[in-house]
């Protein structure tokens, strides 16, 4: 299915072509949080991206003609902006599970490597500029203009191509890449009190803590009475109201624990406090 999604702020657009986003940056903007379910290529058409963990203490720059591999579940800030005066253009390819089952079906060659002793670390991984992540993505590039729209087959055919890439550059991929074992379930509350900050649908919170939605939502009637969202903002006022405490300015606080507004924040921090952050901040 092909999707264009406009976004507000910086001018900004995304085409969806079946699991392969074309993104354009028209203006700088701020960093954006970003958190796949799945494993992901990343290649910078022009421009650059830089890319963040979680603790913020280390950088990846990604410039024009590189690729990045991106695992899943990954947690990262995305910046990404213009460079020796080109915007930023991109292009993501997204390896669905399904995806990647139906690809471990054909590539009977692979499947022996998934028992190769030694793992590649899960983290993001710049890759090396090889002739076929070079030619893959000089061949995509025609569809940066939106008036071109491909089939969604000859997508198909790209994401084959882009993990084919991956496969030759280091076998440990089809280690990762075909593990299909269904996740462990990790504790909710450690969880959501490591994520309290970041914008999570039920259908996201029980996949990351390994649960169909239904077993999330059973979970974690047992361990608090208000529902997941109520439970997020009331976490993040608490922490803000400590930091607050501690002299953090209203403003700074608001963006770190997760509110995107600040009419939004004082709101609820007066429905929850019954004061103004303002009567907290020093």
């Amino acid at each position: 299915m092909k999707q264009q999604e406009e976004h507000s702020g910086p001018m900004k657009l995304i085409f969806n072509y079946n699991d392969v986003f074309y993104s354009f940056f028209y203006d700088d903007t701020s960093g954006c949080i970003h958190r796949s379910r799945e494993y992901a290529m990343n290649y910078v058409y022009s421009g650059e991206m830089v890319l963040e963990n979680d603790n913020g203490n280390e950088q990846i720059h990604v410039g024009k003609g590189e690729c990045v591999f991106i695992p899943r579940d990954h947690h990262i800030t995305m910046y990404k902006r213009t460079a020796n005066g080109e915007r930023y253009c991109g292009i993501f390819l997204n390896f669905t599970r399904n995806f990647l089952r139906e690809m471990y079906g054909k590539l009977e060659q692979y499947r022996m490597r998934t028992n190769d002793s030694g793992k590649l670390p899960r983290e993001v991984i710049k890759l090396p500029r090889t002739a076929e992540i070079t030619s893959l993505f000089a061949s995509m590039t025609p569809y940066f203009d939106p008036d071109v729209k491909p089939q969604d087959d000859f997508m198909h055919l790209k994401l084959q191509e882009g993990l084919l890439a991956l496969l030759h550059i280091d076998s440990r991929f089809a280690t990762m890449l075909f593990d299909f074992n269904e996740p462990w379930k990790i504790d909710i509350l450690d969880f959501l009190n490591n994520n309290y900050m970041y914008e999570f649908s039920q259908e996201e919170l029980a996949h990351y803590t390994g649960r169909s939605l239904a077993t999330f939502k059973r979970d974690f009637k047992k361990i608090s009475d208000l529902t997941p969202e109520k439970w997020l903002i009331r976490k993040r006022l608490e922490v803000a109201y400590a930091m607050m405490q501690d002299g953090g300015k209203i403003a700074d606080v608001c963006r770190e624990v997760g509110f995107k507004n600040q009419s939004h924040f004082s709101t609820a921090f007066k429905r929850q406090y019954g004061i103004a952050p303002t009567a907290v901040a020093t």
